[in-house]
C-alpha cells in the first residue's frame, strides 16, 4: 500500500486538536486501543474459566515471551517499510485473530490451547505494531506539535482504559466471551479505514537511515542503536524510561491488588485506588494537550519522575482507601507528566527515520522485559510485604528521574516551539 506524502509546512504546523489528518489517526488508535482492552479482558475471563489460575496465568503472560523476543525487529520494519503501513497490517491480522477466536469460542468448547495461540498472535504482532505506533506522529505533523500529539495519545489511553473494561464485562454478560471478543475485534476493524485515509509526510530522503538500499536488517539495528547510544539526549533518556518502567510496573500492578487485599479495602477499594490513578495520569495528558509545550521540559520531567516515585513508596503507608486514592492521584500526575515529557522528548530528539527503533528500544523494556518481572514482584510481596517492595520500585523510580537532572544536555533538553 502506497502512503500518500504531503510536504511539511514552511511555519509553523497547524494545532493537532484542529488537524484533520491527525484526529483520523487519534480516532483509529482510540478505537484500536478500546478493542485492545476488551480483548484483554475476554482473554482473561475465557482463561479463567477454561483451567485452574496457573494456566489462566501462563495464557495471560504468552504475549509477552514473543514481544520482548521480537520487538527490536520490529522496530527495524517500521523504519524500513514505513510505520503507517505496518500500523495497517498489524491491526488487519490482528482483527482477524479476534474474530476466528469469537467464531471457535462461538460454535465450540475450545479449551486453553486457542486462547495460548490468540496471546502469541497479539504478542508476535504487537512487537512491530508498537514500535510503529511510536514513529507514526513525526509523520503526521511538525515537530512543534508532537508534545501535544504525545498528550493527546494519553487521552486516548485513558479512555480506552475507562471504556473498554466495562464494554467487554457488558459484552461478556449479554453474549459470552463470544460476543466480548467480536466486539472487541469490529472495534479494530474500526481503525483499519481510517488509518488507511490517514495522509503522511516523507520520513528522509533517499538513500537516508531507514531506506533499505541493499542493508541487512542487523545493519539497519546496529545503526539505531548508535544512533541512540552516541546522542546526548537519547542515551539517558533511554536509560531514565528504562529505570522508570521498571520501577513502575511491579508495585502499580500487581503490587496494589496484593496491597488491596493484604489491607482489606476489597476490589472496590481497588478500583477507587485505580480510578485516583486513570484521574491523575489524564490530567498530565490533558496539561499537555492544551499546552502543547512546557518550558525547560528535562528539569520539569526529571523532578516530576522524582516526585512521583516518592508518591509510590508513600502509597504503601496509606492508612485508608480515601488517602491511597489521593496518593494514587499524585502518582497519575506526576509520573504520567514526567513520561508524557519524556515520550515527547524522544519523539522530538530522534531523526524520524529512526524512530521505530527508538521507540523499540524503550517499548522494550516497559512492554516487553518489565511484565516478566511481575511474578518476581509478587514473590518478594509474600516474601518481605508490600511496603519494601513498594520502597524498592519507587527508589528505582526515582533513579530515573537522577539521571535525567544529573545528565546536563538532557537536563536542559526543550521541546521545540
Amino acid at each position: 500500500m502506497t502512503a500518500t506524502a504531503v510536504p511539511p509546512a514552511p511555519g509553523a504546523s497547524r494545532p493537532a486538536h484542529r488537524d484533520g489528518n491527525v484526529l483520523r489517526w487519534l480516532t483509529a488508535y482510540t478505537a484500536s486501543a478500546i478493542g485492545d482492552n476488551i480483548h484483554y479482558l475476554a482473554l482473561s475471563w475465557a482463561a479463567v474459566r477454561a483451567g485452574t489460575p496457573a494456566q489462566a496465568g501462563l495464557v495471560m503472560t504468552a504475549s509477552a515471551v514473543p514481544r520482548a523476543l521480537l520487538m527490536l525487529g520490529g522496530g527495524v520494519i517500521a523504519d524500513r517499510f514505513g510505520p503507517r503501513r505496518i500500523v495497517i497490517g498489524s491491526d488487519a491480522v490482528r482483527c482477524a485473530a479476534v474474530l476466528a477466536l469469537a467464531a471457535v469460542v462461538w460454535t465450540t468448547d475450545p479449551g486453553l490451547w486457542p486462547l495460548v495461540v490468540l496471546a502469541v498472535i497479539f504478542g508476535t504482532v504487537d512487537a512491530v505494531f508498537l514500535p510503529a505506533v511510536g514513529a507514526l506522529p513525526a509523520r503526521l505533523t511538525g515537530r512543534d506539535q508532537l508534545a501535544r500529539v504525545q498528550g493527546m495519545r494519553g487521552l486516548a489511553i485513558r479512555l480506552a482504559g475507562v471504556v473498554g473494561a466495562p464494554l467487554g464485562g457488558l459484552g461478556v454478560a449479554l453474549g459470552g466471551t463470544a460476543a466480548a471478543f467480536g466486539l472487541a475485534g469490529l472495534l479494530i476493524a474500526v481503525s483499519v479505514p481510517l488509518l488507511v485515509a490517514v495522509r503522511v509526510r516523507d520520513a528522509a530522503p533517499d538513500g537516508a537511515a531507514g531506506a533499505p538500499g541493499g542493508r541487512t536488517a542487523r545493519e539497519d539495528l546496529r545503526d539505531g542503536l548508535r544512533h541512540i547510544r552516541r546522542h546526548r539526549v537519547l542515551a539517558p533518556l533511554t536509560l531514565a524510561v528504562a529505570l522508570g518502567d521498571l520501577g513502575f510496573v511491579g508495585p502499580l500492578n500487581v503490587g496494589l491488588t496484593l496491597l488491596a487485599d493484604e489491607r482489606g479495602w476489597g476490589a472496590a477499594g481497588m478500583g477507587w485506588v485505580l480510578a485516583g490513578f486513570g484521574t491523575g495520569a489524564g490530567a498530565a495528558s490533558l496539561l499537555l494537550t492544551v499546552r502543547g509545550r512546557l518550558p525547560r521540559a528535562g528539569h520539569l520531567a526529571g523532578w516530576t519522575i522524582l516526585g512521583g516515585s516518592v508518591a509510590i513508596a508513600a502509597l504503601a503507608q496509606a492508612p485508608d482507601v480515601p488517602a491511597a486514592t489521593a496518593t494514587a492521584v499524585l502518582v497519575g500526575l506526576l509520573a504520567g507528566l514526567g513520561g508524557a515529557l519524556c515520550g515527547a522528548l524522544l519523539q522530538t530528539h530522534t531523526e524520524v527515520a529512526c524512530l521505530g527503533r527508538a521507540t523499540a528500544v524503550t517499548s522494550l523494556v516497559s512492554l516487553g522485559v518489565a511484565p516478566l518481572g511481575m511474578p518476581l514482584s509478587a514473590a518478594a510481596i509474600g516474601a518481605w510485604g508490600t511496603g519494601p517492595v513498594f520502597a524498592a520500585g519507587a527508589a528505582v523510580c526515582g533513579l530515573g528521574g537522577a539521571v535525567v537532572l544529573c545528565v546536563r544536555p538532557l537536563r536542559r533538553a526543550e521541546l521545540p516551539r
